[in-house]
């Protein structure tokens, strides 16, 4: 049997609505991953000292405050000035379609929109992390 990949799963900044985040996490949880949620109010600079002492595979980030154009890459790089730049890095929440690409730019290699099918957030997983879906 093979361990499951682990996934941290976070809310840095001031937001304080993290619904989206725990439906995130639970599905993630159901389709067999191993989910680590770090709660609301996180700075950057946790959520990578999180995810290197939980040694996660992916780090799953929700914001909802507009501040993700500065508070996902800082994670991002946090997370490089950690030694963990081999973490996987996505992103979801209120975010504007046009700041995507910036975001892919600075490290963040998905973004998923309000609506997103929680399948969606799998499969990505699934195939970034080299997981077999059970039959």
């Amino acid at each position: 049997m093979s361990v499951p990949k682990r996934v941290l799963v976070a809310k840095p900044g001031l937001d304080g609505h993290d619904r989206g985040a725990k439906v995130v996490a639970r599905a993630l949880r159901d389709a067999g991953f191993e989910v680590i949620y770090t709660g609301l109010r996180q700075t950057p600079e946790q959520v990578a000292a999180a995810a290197v002492q939980e040694d996660v595979d992916a780090v799953g980030l929700s914001s909802l405050s507009g501040a993700h154009r500065r508070l996902f890459p800082e994670v991002v790089r946090a997370l490089r000035a950690a030694g963990a730049a081999d973490v996987v890095v996505f992103g979801g929440g209120v975010i504007p379609e046009e700041d995507i690409p910036e975001l892919q730019r600075q490290g963040v290699e998905r973004v998923f929109l309000p609506g997103t099918d929680t399948r969606e957030i799998v499969a990505f997983l699934h195939e970034r992390l080299g997981v077999t879906a059970p039959a």
